[in-house]
Order: C-alpha cells, then sequence, then structure tokens
C-alpha cells in the first residue's frame, strides 16, 4: 500500500441542480478538501474526464491549482476507477504528492450541452443505430434477456434486485427513489424496454463527487480516518455491446476484477462490501459472477436469499445504487464514494465491521470496466 484517499466528498446537492459539470465538480473538490483539511495549494495532481478533453485544465483554474500531474482517461463510467490507479501510481513514483480526481455531470439538467449520442459514422451509428437502438437501456436489454433465458431466471429476479437496494435506499434521505417497493410493483411499472421496467432502470441525476489522495505516510497526519488502496485492475471488452462473444458474461468485469484480487493479494471471500454497477437491474447479477462471488448461474439465487441485503453476508450497493440513489451518467465516482463511508463508519447505511469494500465499474456498453479494493486496515 502506497497510497490512500484522505478526502471524499459529493456536491452539495444531487438531483437537479442548477450548476454545470464542472460546477459540480468544483463543489465536490472544494468539499473534499475540507473534508481533509487541505486546500488547493496543496494539491499538485488533477484528474477528471468528460466528453471535454480539456475537463482537469478547467477544473484546475476553477480551483486555482497548478497541476505537474494531469490524467483524463475517458472510458466511460469506471473511468474515475481508472484515474485511481494512475493517482497511487503517481504517488508511488513521486510524480504527485496530493492528487484531487474529481467528476461532475449535468446528467438530469444537461446545463452545458445536451446528451451525448454516436455519431451515423460511429461503429454504433453503423451497426446498431440503425436497428433501434435508443440509448442504454436498449443496448442492454437483449443481453438481460439472455441472461435471464441461460440462468433459468424470470424478470422477477430482476424485481428483487431492485426491491433490496431500495431497502437500502430508504436508509438514505439524500436517494432520490426511497419508498419501499415490491417485487409486484417493480414488475407492474411501465415497461422502458423489455424486459426493464421504469424501477429496473437507473436514476437520471445532476451530481458531483471527489477523492483527495496522498502517500500513506502523510495520510496518517491528517484529520480524517485515511482508507487504503489495496488492489486495482481494468480491462477492455466487446467495441459494441452487440459484439460480445457471451452477452451474458463480461470479460472486461472478469479481467479487471481479477487484476484487482491479484494487486491485493485477496480473494472474494475477503470482502465486506461491494459497490457495484447498476444502470440496469441486471449487471449487478452478472458482475457478482464475473468477480467471483459465486459461481456461473447462481446469482439469481444469491440475490433472492437475501445475501446482498441488508443483514446479508455480502452488503451490496448499500446507498441504494444507481437505481435509487444517484447515477449522473457515469457512476464510478459514487460507487467509490461509499466504499470510502462504508470504510470510515460514516455511511448512511452503515454496515458493521466493514474492513474491506470492492467498488467495480462498467465503462460504456461493456467496452471497459474497473474494479477497485479499498481498506481501513493500514497495519
Amino acid at each position: 500500500m502506497t497510497a490512500a484517499i484522505v478526502g471524499a466528498a459529493e456536491s452539495t446537492e444531487i438531483g437537479t441542480v442548477a450548476l454545470s459539470s464542472v460546477g459540480l465538480a468544483v463543489d465536490a473538490a472544494r468539499r473534499a478538501l475540507a473534508d481533509c483539511g487541505l486546500t488547493a495549494r496543496d494539491v499538485d495532481g488533477v484528474a477528471m474526464a468528460g466528453l471535454n478533453p480539456y475537463l482537469p485544465t478547467l477544473l484546475a483554474h476553477s480551483l486555482g491549482i497548478e497541476a505537474r500531474w494531469v490524467e483524463a482517461t475517458m472510458v466511460g463510467g469506471c473511468s474515475n476507477l481508472v484515474h485511481l490507479a494512475r493517482a497511487v501510481d503517481a504517488i508511488a513514483s513521486g510524480r504527485a504528492e496530493v492528487v484531487l480526481v474529481a467528476h461532475g455531470e449535468s446528467g438530469r439538467s444537461h446545463h452545458g450541452g445536451a446528451a451525448w449520442r454516436p455519431s451515423p459514422d460511429s461503429w454504433p451509428g453503423q451497426f446498431e443505430l440503425p436497428f433501434g437502438t435508443a440509448g442504454p437501456m436498449t443496448l442492454l436489454t437483449l443481453g438481460a434477456r439472455r441472461f435471464l433465458h441461460d440462468r433459468g431466471a424470470t424478470p422477477e429476479v430482476l424485481a428483487q434486485v431492485v426491491v433490496v437496494q431500495r431497502d437500502w435506499a430508504a436508509r438514505n434521505p439524500r436517494a432520490l427513489r426511497r419508498e419501499p417497493i415490491t417485487v409486484d410493483e417493480v414488475l407492474a411499472a411501465p415497461v422502458v424496454v423489455d424486459p426493464f421496467t421504469r424501477p429496473m432502470c437507473c436514476v437520471s441525476t445532476d451530481a458531483g463527487g471527489a477523492l483527495v489522495l496522498t502517500s500513506i505516510e502523510r495520510a496518517r497526519d491528517l484529520p480524517r480516518p485515511p482508507v487504503a488502496v489495496l488492489g486495482t485492475g481494468e480491462a477492455t471488452g466487446a467495441a459494441m455491446a452487440s459484439q460480445m462473444p457471451d452477452l451474458t458474461s463480461s470479460a472486461a468485469f472478469r479481467s479487471a476484477g481479477a487484476a484487482a484480487f491479484a494487486s491485493a493479494g485477496l480473494t472474494p471471500a475477503d470482502i465486506d462490501h461491494a459497490m457495484l454497477y447498476d444502470a440496469t437491474a441486471h449487471l449487478p447479477l452478472l458482475a457478482l459472477e464475473d468477480l467471483g462471488f459465486v459461481p456461473l448461474g447462481e446469482s439469481p439465487g444469491f440475490v433472492t436469499d437475501g445475501h446482498t441485503a441488508i443483514g446479508g453476508s455480502l452488503p451490496v450497493n448499500t446507498t441504494g445504487g444507481g437505481l435509487n440513489y444517484t447515477h449522473s451518467g457515469m457512476y464510478g465516482m459514487y460507487a467509490l464514494l461509499e466504499s470510502v463511508r462504508q470504510l470510515r463508519g460514516e455511511a448512511h447505511a452503515q454496515v458493521d465491521g466493514v474492513q474491506v469494500s470492492l467498488t467495480h465499474a462498467i465503462g460504456g456498453m461493456f467496452q471497459s470496466a474497473a474494479t477497485t479494493i479499498l481498506t481501513n486496515a493500514l497495519g
């Protein structure tokens, strides 16, 4: 272990917010710096990603940071997990002493620009859009249907994922969807695209988040409980969702997870808490299998039997997840922040005895993935 998270914060408001993506990131960054007692003058590394390649520059300029290390890798929703790994490397090699990883998106209000769509000459524009795809949910439906078929499951298991995570969300006052819901109510909700009803699809919000990292040695002298980065992994997958060799399992998930466990020197049995990207209700099921928490085909029963629920053996998505809490388009930052809160012992739905937390995120439609393992046991 060479680096630790010492500051962590979300934007002051999430949901519908009258700020641009940069404004949301700056707000979260100021709060994260205040959280650890540092200032912009202490920061010499910045990371931020989005459709604008100059976001790190805009972030640094807005805060008055003079950065000697810059990171803008953009691989979709797992980008901030990749930034975290790069920040650890930068700190270990001496290229930066204090790194700010920030994110902001006006995913609901679209302040600063309309939502992104693939251009007609892109691969998805040529080979997927002509067949009726109209956004992420339509690109995920074929895989979800195949997953249910091959696992001998029905949409009831997707509804069970929603119900379990809604129970977690009920404990989170910042969650957009907090009302208790039943399996029957999930199934009876308006259909977005088969097999997904509305509660099976993530919320759309404006939000920001930020993390501050420094060396383990310096972290011990700062006011907040440090959270060490124990292991990281990342991988690419199929260039388009329609071209996945197996629609029910992600090679990127498997590779990123295996790399993170190997670098941490741990196995799935060592994980106390997990945040699994959930733009739709079937993604956590794939992650449970691809990361090795359960054997192939056993994730539906694992959720139905209550293992991911309150009091379960592997608490998952304890904010309520993207399905209920917040999802601005690139969700990885918000999952990382909940892992940090759980390890600090300050989450709204705090789980007892969390020492090791795993965060896993997808990039695009399975084009990439990243996994991060954090711990509060610094030794």
